[in-house]
Order: C-alpha cells, then structure tokens, then sequence
C-alpha cells in the first residue's frame, strides 16, 4: 500500500513540476495515441475478431467446466456458449472499438508517468 502511495506523490511531483507547455504537449501526444490506437483497430478488425473469438471460445470452456459439475449439463452448457458466440462477437467488438483505444492509451499513460 505504501509503494501505491509513494508512487503516487511522486507522480503528483512530476505534475508540480510541469509547466503548462510541457502539460499541453502530454495531453496532444496522448491524443495522438488514441487516435493512431483507433487506427490500428480500423486497420486489424478482422485480427482483432480473430482474438477476441479465441478468448471466447477459452473463456467459455473454462467457465463450463469450473460452473457445471454435471457432466451432461457441462456439455449443453457448452453448446449453448458455441451457439451465442455470434452474438458474443457482435457485443465484445462493439465494446472492444469502443472503449479499448482509450484504456489502452490510459494505461500506456501511466506506465511512462
């Protein structure tokens, strides 16, 4: 807990120490980020469905197995996350162009602060 602290003030410190230009300058190259980031997403759509239908399929076998004992129900349970995983993509892709570009370019962010 101390080190979250510590890295904190020392974050707050950096800030103190910015002027203005050198802030303005941070806020336009994450700009920049987000939006090479939601070109990259425009550009690799088919590699990033490609992903996200891998984690699907992963996730959804693993969540069977560790939910559904019976071995019966496992395999319906199964059948069923195959046959919403159209629905699922549809979902995960909207969300992913969404949301992604600026998580990502948040935690870029924090990573060189």
């Amino acid at each position: 807990m101390s080190e979250a602290i510590q890295v904190t003030s020392q974050a707050a410190k950096a800030e103190m120490t910015k002027t203005p230009e050198e802030m303005r300058r941070e806020q336009e190259r994450l700009r920049d980020i987000n939006i090479l980031l939601e070109n990259l997403l425009a550009n690799e759509e088919a590699t990033i469905k490609l992903i996200i239908d891998c984690l699907y399929d992963v996730g959804s076998v693993n969540i069977a197995n560790r939910k559904v004992r019976w071995r019966f129900a496992n395999q319906a349970t199964k059948l069923i996350a195959r046959s919403s995983k159209p629905v699922f993509r549809v979902i995960a892709w909207r969300w992913f162009r969404k949301n992604c570009p600026q998580l990502i370019t948040d935690w870029l962010a924090s990573k060189v602060a």
